[in-house]
């Protein structure tokens, strides 16, 4: 397989994962607590196991955050693997607002270099390996790149507004977030700030629909990994905040540190 095929593959799997998800989503279902007190439910496992079955085709190791945690000493010699969510924003999945995403990355030597973010609800798909797109009601799996570029719009998409536009999560506002909004509200005329559940914080910035995206709270690695590749191949930044270097990836500890995605 080249990167093409890998493409079409993350993008199948992610579009399966969807499909699960759905099926929960549209029925009566339970909701079970993790050891950190995250929610879980139906739709996280089945999502889990509908990619992991996808992707071994790849036969490319593949760190989820619904399967076996992998030991560093492990995966600290792995130069290329899969960094999947299945089902980001469970908290938005079980308050049923729509706003949760499959999230699929490549990681090479750290960095996040591919990546796919499905939108099972809404059916958007935002793919990237070096230029960023987006499409508009995908449901269908694909098998040439030819017929996805052709119904697909590269980001950033064009803008016509005027006004600065700080995205934050829905469910989780730091008062550090709070006061880089202040800080923002000095330097531009117009700011406003828009909510946003999981990895559609970081598609906002990469499509050019939001300026600036500070996450200074908790997440994980696989929270942002394919949303980094996406937002830096649509020509935006995503920093560690305290270092302003890239985010790094496959750290011994997954948690990331505070970062800022900006256009």
């Amino acid at each position: 397989m080249d990167r093409e095929d890998w493409l079409i593959q993350i993008i199948n799997a992610a579009l399966k994962g969807g499909k699960e998800i759905l099926e929960v989503y549209n029925s009566d279902f339970s909701v079970e607590t993790k050891d950190d007190n995250s929610p879980l439910t139906e739709a996280d496992k089945r999502a889990h196991i509908a990619i992991m079955e996808a992707l071994k085709a790849t036969g490319i190791p593949v760190l989820s955050e619904e399967g076996k945690q992998m030991n560093y000493t492990e995966r600290k010699s792995w130069k290329q693997f899969w960094m999947v969510d299945p089902l980001d924003g469970t908290k938005e999945f079980v308050k049923r607002n729509g706003e949760f995403t499959v999230n699929i990355a490549l990681i090479e030597d750290g960095k996040a270099t591919m990546g796919v973010i499905y939108v099972p609800v809404t059916k958007d798909l935002y793919f990237a390996d070096k230029l960023a797109y987006k499409i508009e009601g995908f449901t269908e799996p694909t098998i040439s790149i030819h017929k996805l570029l052709g119904r697909a719009n590269q980001l950033p998409l064009t803008q016509t507004r005027n006004n600065y536009i700080v995205v934050g999560s829905r469910s989780h506002m730091s008062k550090e977030t709070e006061a880089f909004i202040r800080e923002q509200k000095k330097n531009h005329s117009e700011v406003d700030v828009l909510s946003k559940g999981s990895s559609l914080k970081l598609c906002m910035v990469a499509e050019g629909a939001a300026d600036a995206y500070p996450r200074f709270a908790p997440t994980m690695e696989w929270d942002t990994a394919a949303g980094q590749a996406i937002a830096i191949a649509s020509g935006a930044k995503v920093i560690n905040w305290d270092t302003k270097q890239a985010m790094k990836y496959n750290k011994e500890n997954l948690l990331n540190p505070w970062f800022l995605v900006e256009r």
